[in-house]
């Protein structure tokens, strides 16, 4: 069983910078893809940026060039580093993990940029 544990989110002002935190917990990691979904008010889910364990990393267009992934090996954990928030990067950020073919899922961590 794998446990996602978000944190990091709270409330920017535009243009500001957050760093979200994702630790994984369990046993047995054989992960092939772990990144970063959001979801805002009356929106579907989206991806944010995702790795896979062949070293890729994907973003979407609307985050490219302001958002980076990173990760820490020894500590099972991924980060997300967004810099220039804007309002529309407004939403719940969602850790995903697919590990040994299953999906999971954290509980989210909202972010919030003020105009």
């Amino acid at each position: 069983q794998v446990r996602l544990a978000e944190s990091g989110g709270g409330l920017v002002e535009t243009g500001g910078s957050l760093r979200l935190s994702c630790a994984a917990s369990g046993s047995g990691f054989s992960f092939e893809t772990m990144g970063w979904y959001r979801q805002a008010p009356g929106k579907q889910r989206e991806l944010v940026a995702t790795w896979t364990t062949d070293g890729r990393s994907n973003y979407a267009d609307s985050v490219q060039g302001r958002f980076f992934l990173s990760g820490d090996n020894a500590k099972n954990t991924v980060y997300l580093q967004m810099n220039s928030l804007n309002a529309e990067d407004t939403a719940s950020y969602y850790c995903r993990m697919v590990n040994a073919g299953v999906l999971y899922w954290g509980q989210g961590t909202q972010v919030t940029v003020s105009s």
